[in-house]
């Protein structure tokens, strides 16, 4: 039951965090209080609602939050967790739940919950293609949802929003659409080694087709990807560059506007994977001038079901259909067809409808709170949960030592030497209710090149607390008890 981590030599692994002492586990302090949950989390708005209403209302949630979080009585994670059912289950496995798996997903609030519930009691119909009352309300939901994610990151247009069904999907459709109408032999594509699955191996079928050419950027000394060697990488035989904005391994953010601007200085496009940034920070695509950025509704509080891709107009313009079929047409006749202008052209058949509005009502949520504010706690968590895993003995936490200039993401993947990550994640959840992730995380080469196998994952998100981390900490330490005692 019990395997040993190994590096590329077979040695066990020997570099263990010690970035502090152990100190002493932190108590809370004060009564905590169940808050009342907020009537409203997403502004009552309708498809015929003014932008600046639109506006007005995530300025009074937004500040109803910061004076209760400025006063410090509350954390943010305490003051939205009321939000959350899930996380008020009686117990799981005999205790209180503890959520530390938000990078695979993340919990939904009522506000969405409720939202795709009213779609359904309510106005349930297909989208674009009727006259009647449902399908035009179904249709300006659907479509207001789409306005809502091009306000959330800055699009200039919501015609450059293009729904997927998840952000590998609209990856695959810059890749079968652009990389095949534009990619020739020898043409380079860069990408980096701790890219997710989803952002390598559409590529690599794309570079079979076509004849272009991979190449991987691996990581500097601090465990982040090199972005020197990035920059020396790019040529004029550069046509694409594939990145993570965050790693959702590493923990590791990467400076987006200084790659976009390397890359078109050569002419190259730039792909951005934003999954496990636009769910936590201010992401603003006209600020990073990146082409192309894709990401997930279920990462960002919304249904599962349902992604974005970000496309500039001028590249969408020339870019073929993805699927042929119902919506994406012009005309059709029995020799061709025509096809309609983006994003329609690239969403043939029935869409995610429900879905798409549950995103649009994540979306409400978020801004209610506000994206910096969930930034900035979030970067506490951060710290706290990296001060604290560094307690643990023998632990080897991968990415980058969090300072005042390295920001790390909330989230550590990490290894105990000669106990599996598995047999961590089971311990942890059997016996403690406690949730994290185990496995390569769709990383397989970045954990190649670390030298194991698979890893632990602790993710959090704006509803966790220093007491969730606290909780996991003190599992952690108990799980590390249990598995030593058999040496």
């Amino acid at each position: 039951m019990v395997n040993t981590n190994t590096d590329k030599q077979g040695q066990p692994l020997t570099k263990f965090c010690s970035c502090i002492d152990e100190q002493k586990e932190p108590t809370m302090e004060g009564l905590v209080v169940k808050l009342p949950s907020f009537p409203f989390l997403s502004p009552n708005i309708s498809s015929s609602s003014s932008s600046s209403t639109f506006r007005l209302g995530f300025r009074r949630f937004s500040a109803s939050i910061s004076a209760a979080v400025n006063e410090g009585f509350v954390s943010l994670g305490q003051l939205t967790r009321p939000d959350f059912p899930i996380l008020h289950q009686q117990e799981v496995n005999g205790s209180k739940l503890v959520y530390l798996d938000n990078a695979a997903t993340s919990q939904k609030p009522t506000a969405v919950l409720k939202s795709l519930l009213n779609y359904y009691e309510a106005y349930n119909s297909n989208v674009h293609r009727g006259i009647h009352y449902l399908s035009a309300k179904a249709t300006d939901e659907y479509e207001l949802a789409r306005k809502k994610v091009a306000a959330f990151i800055n699009a200039s247009d919501s015609a450059e929003i293009v729904f997927t069904r998840n952000a590998t999907e609209a990856i695959n459709l810059v890749a079968y659409s652009w990389g095949l109408s534009n990619l020739k032999p020898r043409d380079e594509i860069i990408l980096t080694i701790a890219e997710h699955h989803s952002a390598i191996v559409p590529w690599q079928i794309v570079a079979q087709k076509t004849g272009a050419i991979l190449k991987f950027v691996s990581l500097d000394e601090n465990e982040v990807p090199d972005v020197e060697k990035l920059r020396e990488m790019i040529s004029t035989s550069t046509k694409l560059v594939v990145v993570h904005h965050v790693s959702n391994v590493l923990g590791s953010v990467l400076p987006i506007e200084d790659i976009v601007i390397w890359a078109h200085a050569v002419g190259a496009k730039v792909l951005v994977d934003a999954c496990q940034s636009v769910p936590h920070m201010v992401v603003d695509v006209q600020g990073l001038d990146a082409d192309f950025l894709v990401a997930s509704s279920h990462k960002m509080c919304g249904p599962t079901g349902i992604g974005f891709l970000f496309g500039k107009s001028n590249l969408l313009l020339t870019m073929p259909p993805f699927l042929g079929g119902g919506e994406m047409i012009s005309d059709v006749f029995l020799d061709h067809s025509t096809y309609a202008e983006p994003p329609s052209r690239f969403e043939a058949g029935t869409p995610a409808i429900g879905e798409a509005i549950g995103l649009g009502a994540a979306i409400d949520y978020l801004s209610g709170i506000g994206m910096q504010k969930i930034h900035d706690y979030e970067m506490e968590l951060a710290n706290y949960l990296y001060e604290k895993l560094c307690s643990v003995p023998n632990i080897r936490i991968y990415g980058p030592k969090p300072s005042d200039d390295v920001h790390r993401a909330a989230l550590c993947s990490f290894n105990i030497e000669n106990i599996h990550p598995t047999d961590i994640a089971t311990f942890l959840d059997q016996q403690h209710g406690v949730a994290i992730r185990s496995g390569h995380h769709c990383a397989q080469p970045l954990h190649r090149h670390l030298g194991v196998n698979a890893s632990a994952r602790a993710s959090l998100h704006f509803y966790n607390t220093e007491e969730d981390v606290d909780n996991f900490i003190q599992s952690l330490k108990d799980t590390v008890s249990f598995f030593n005692s058999f040496k």
